[in-house]
């Protein structure tokens, strides 16, 4: 799921029941099975992911998220700017923490569609 490598595979993209997989690079880390919802209106990342890449602690925020299933989920907190890069294209972006996996448990990581709606693209 974590790796580290110098260079993403740019080339993967797989479908899982109608839903795109990518890969994604945080610092020198590819995160793998990335999913990407494009009903999802906020990027989410798992509490054991952010441990896993070595991020900071994310900043409390008292709110709760409404999943897919309807079901709500206590919000660990919030990382406002975490730059990673998409095909080579980096972008900062902010995602919600949740204690546990993206879709069950099978996703550490749900991306919004289209990420440039709350993404800024860097330049390196």
């Amino acid at each position: 799921m974590v790796e580290t490598h110098s260079k993403l595979d740019t080339s993967v993209i797989e479908v899982d029941n109608q839903m795109a997989i990518i890969q994604l690079q945080v610092g020198k880390s590819i995160i793998k099975d990335v999913l990407i919802n494009g009903g999802a209106s906020v990027n989410i990342i798992s509490e054991n992911l952010i441990k896993k890449l070595g991020l900071p602690k994310p900043r409390p925020t008292p709110c709760h998220l409404k999943m897919a299933y309807q079901n709500m989920t206590k919000v660990l907190g919030i990382i406002e700017i975490l730059k990673i890069h998409i095909y080579g294209i980096p972008y900062i972006s902010t995602f919600i923490v949740l204690k546990k996996n993206v879709v069950d448990f099978n996703y550490y990581m749900l991306l919004r569609r289209p990420w440039l709606k709350n993404a800024k693209v860097t330049h390196d």
